[in-house]
């Protein structure tokens, strides 16, 4: 299948200003979108649940819109894809979990309903582990989502579906979230742009423990700009959620490429503490010499000493506050990632969360302290390179064993506690011909200029052989 010659390789903006314009319907890209979902998605599985019926009503009302002279939200007419722990009224909304594999919902969740009111198009819903818990995307509704480059690889997780849809052009935009890498893994395990806000930038009203900022909800796209134009339509307040309201959509519009002259990047390899594979410390060794053509760099670790424990208490307390009275009255029905989370966090007690809770605090100032001295901070994605997708999680790195099952992901969960913006980049591919990524944080509250970085690096990624962004082959997957 050529690629590049379907509405569903343009980028987000373009298609939205070919449909503002009218050069492009978006009942005419809804239906370029179902061809090539029609076309990969069986070799794939990321879509996995669609009202075509629906989706062309509300692309065909966009339409009319366009033909009426209204005014235009930021993603009108542009099909989106929404991660299935998100509620979509009259689309099967399952959170993987067999225990709502039939469950439509009558309304939608707050950050469907904003999606909708900026014009988009929900065309699908992507795949997800169950309740979100695991850095894979595999449940017992819908099965094992594979990576676009190479299918029966990983694609991460737990936006796994909506990176595959993004990677494979199969929707312009989709939605992701992210605890501890959810978002972020794999963006850079297929190849496109994911963006862990500010805690708060995104309001999350679905949250059951609003006051935590370890959960965000985030845009994935497949470049910077794409990423920009989303936020136009989801960032701003939500009394829901009382983290939200210090941005505004409009603080993301007409943002240019920031001017790399004379800025200082702090480059790690393992953020001080994280386990890191030799193949990923090469590639990335690699990528920082490159890019210290473009910026100045300087290797420094942040202080991140103690977040292994500190996380682990931090998300099984938040599993166990919200899924504790789920797996006791269905003990033999959720999965064994979400029973786990909540059985470990039943062994903690008050002072451990408290210590924890400490313990976030002491990061978080340390490294506002970090940052102080330097305008990004850039590090992998992924201690390792996508692995068998029939494996959860790797269980060691170079012969050295893992404590926990979520060790191999410490280099995203790390700066998850800090809470500071985190955006990925692809940065090329790998010798088996697989996507890497990079993190590129950003300070804390300042995401647009984290975006106007993001542009700049984007731009000058491009025009170098190795570090160009790539495409999956699509006729390997028809």
């Amino acid at each position: 299948m050529p690629q590049d010659d379907s509405l569903c390789d343009l980028s987000a903006v373009e298609l939205r200003r070919q449909i503002s314009t009218g050069e492009i319907s978006p009942v005419e890209l809804l239906a370029e979108c179902h061809q090539r979902i029609d076309a990969v998605n069986p070799a794939l599985n990321a879509v996995v649940a669609e009202n075509r019926p629906a989706a062309v009503a509300a692309a065909q009302k966009a339409e009319q819109a366009v033909r009426r002279g209204e005014d235009l939200g930021p993603l009108h007419g542009l099909p989106i894809g929404i991660k299935d722990l998100n509620e979509t009224a009259g689309l099967r909304t399952t959170f993987g979990s067999p225990l709502y594999a039939d469950y439509v919902p009558q309304q939608d969740g707050a950050f469907v309903a904003t999606v909708r009111a900026a014009g988009g198009v929900v065309a699908a819903k992507t795949n997800t582990p169950e309740f979100g818990a695991g850095a894979n995307t595999t449940n017992a509704v819908y099965g094992t989502t594979g990576n676009p480059f190479l299918p029966a690889r990983t694609c991460g997780g737990s936006s796994g579906g909506s990176a595959v849809a993004l990677a494979a052009g199969m929707l312009p935009l989709a939605a992701g979230s992210d605890l501890g890498g959810s978002l972020r893994t794999p963006a850079a395990y297929c190849g496109v742009v994911g963006l862990r806000p500010t805690p708060g930038l995104v309001p999350m009203a679905r949250k059951e423990m609003v006051w935590s900022p370890l959960w965000t909800e985030g845009p994935m796209a497949r470049s910077v700009a794409d990423i920009a134009l989303f936020l136009e339509a989801i960032a701003g307040n939500d009394p829901r959620d009382p983290l939200s309201g210090f941005a505004k959509g409009a603080d993301f519009a007409g943002l240019r490429p920031a001017n790399l002259k004379n800025l200082r990047f702090a480059v790690s390899e393992d953020l001080g503490f994280a386990p890191v594979s030799g193949q990923v410390r090469a590639l990335f060794r690699d990528r920082v010499a490159r890019l210290s053509s473009l910026v100045a760099c300087e290797a420094a670790d942040p202080a991140l000493e103690g977040s292994d424990r500190c996380f682990e208490v931090l998300r099984a307390v938040g599993f166990l506050g919200e899924k504790k009275r789920l797996v006791e009255q269905h003990p033999d029905k959720v999965g064994p990632n979400v029973t786990a989370n909540v059985k470990l966090g039943l062994t903690f007690s008050a002072a451990d969360v408290g210590e924890a809770a400490a313990a976030q605090t002491r990061l978080y100032h340390a490294f506002l302290d970090f940052m102080g001295d330097f305008d990004a901070l850039v590090c992998p994605v992924a201690s390792v390179q996508p692995f068998d997708k029939t494996e959860l999680f790797p269980r060691q790195i170079d012969g050295r064993p893992l404590p926990t099952y979520i060790s191999w992901v410490a280099i995203t969960y790390g700066l998850t506690l800090v809470g500071h913006p985190v955006l990925v980049l692809p940065c090329g591919l790998d010798e088996e011909g697989l996507p890497f990524g990079l993190q590129i944080v950003g300070r804390r509250g300042r995401d647009a200029e984290l975006l106007s970085l993001g542009l700049a690096l984007e731009e000058a990624f491009a025009s170098d052989a190795t570090m160009a962004p790539r495409r999956p082959r699509l006729d390997n997957l028809a």
